[in-house]
């Protein structure tokens, strides 16, 4: 039987990946990086994203849950639960050696009981509110809470973090008020002769923005979004990173359409002249924004090719009056850069009215990921 070959696809560049990986590296040193791939990688796929992270020197990964953290145990790296744990998830992640979070004292005891059942030591990092006002312990209990889980039996407290809401902000003055109430957490701790070998508390925003954030005590950097080499559109953009992914598709049909002629779902575009008139084989199912629909555009032998008509569920129309030697079978970039054309992941984000972890996370289950 032939193979049929994918009409949308995502190429991912290893080097790139890779390259931004270093990048990030570099920024922070002395402290580590550790790649979050929640979500199978934002939808990148989630081993062949931390293979390549494994080879470029990454020792541990962040995940949001267990299942996610069970697929990265093949690759023999420390894999982090950095959001909450339930009570029927710790038995299995204390058994696989996964790091997990505490987020409470309640929660601390449940962990310390089923480590004593199993005959091991749960290694966990406390889980500090600072400011996020959405999982963690509250600041103001921190202190008590780490105190006396520090105290129970089979654990093996080895780190302590906190998040940042606003972090692509440099002028609010919101993080800057969280790693202050965050060291002052760690050194009334360090009083009590409670210190942590890990400390972390930066993101990719804030490894752009706060270079406090991976300064000491801080020795550990969240990374995710930088990684595929994206930005917050409100943030700093001084990393040298690289964009990681392009989406591609093919053109399925060349047509030459009169003045008058109405395109599309509704009928939301009307032409205006005679014009060719090209069909994409790529809709929202695939990820393409709705909010394309005559506003974005696409790459066709390098050149821009604005979107007419409401993109559809799997196609979208596109002008072609700028390239008339466009032929069916051609390849389309619809998001990515060609010898002289760039559509960003930002500028998708901007005309959707959101950010580009959404943008990165939308692609649908028919696009092939193809890692080149």
């Amino acid at each position: 039987m032939h193979k049929i070959p994918r009409r949308v696809w995502l190429e991912i560049s290893r080097e790139a990946l890779a390259s931004n990986y270093r990048a990030v590296c570099a920024r922070v040193a002395p402290a580590e990086v550790m790649p979050v791939l929640k979500a199978n990688s934002y939808g990148l796929g989630v081993l062949p994203i931390a293979e390549v992270l494994r080879e470029a020197g990454a020792m541990r990964f962040g995940v949001a849950e267990p299942y996610e953290a069970m697929q990265l145990l093949p690759l023999e790296r420390s894999v982090h639960i950095l959001s909450s744990i339930l009570p029927e998830e710790i038995a299995a992640m204390i058994e696989a050696d996964v790091i997990i979070p505490v987020t409470s004292l309640d929660g601390a005891r449940l962990i310390s009981r089923t480590a004593e059942k199993l005959h091991k030591f749960a290694s966990v990092h406390f889980k500090v509110d600072t400011g996020m006002g959405r999982l963690g312990i509250l600041y103001d209990d921190a202190f008590s809470v780490i105190s006396a889980a520090c105290e129970l039996p089979g654990m093996l407290c080895e780190g302590i973090f906190s998040h940042f809401p606003l972090a692509y902000n440099r002028e609010s003055p919101v993080t800057p008020a969280q790693i202050a109430k965050f060291k002052a957490l760690l050194a009334r701790l360090s009083q009590s002769g409670i210190y942590f070998k890990y400390v972390h508390i930066a993101n990719s925003d804030a490894v752009n923005n706060f270079p406090d954030s991976y300064r000491p005590p801080f020795n550990l950097v969240r990374t995710g979004i930088n990684l595929h080499g994206a930005f917050d559109a409100q943030g700093d953009r001084s990393l040298d990173i690289q964009p990681v992914l392009t989406l591609k598709t093919r053109l399925t049909a060349v047509r030459e359409l009169q003045s008058g002629s109405s395109i599309g779902y509704g009928h939301t575009y009307t032409l205006k002249r005679k014009s060719l008139v090209g069909t994409i084989s790529a809709g929202y199912a695939d990820g393409l924004p709705l909010s394309l629909s005559n506003l974005g555009s696409v790459i066709i032998r390098d050149r821009l090719c604005p979107i007419v008509g409401r993109v559809s569920m799997d196609y979208t129309n596109v002008l072609l009056n700028g390239v008339t030697d466009a032929q069916i079978g051609d390849d389309v970039t619809c998001l990515g850069a060609t010898e002289s054309q760039c559509i960003t992941i930002e500028s998708w984000a901007q005309l959707k009215n959101t950010h580009p972890y959404e943008i990165i996370c939308s692609f649908g289950n028919r696009v092939e990921r193809r890692y080149i």
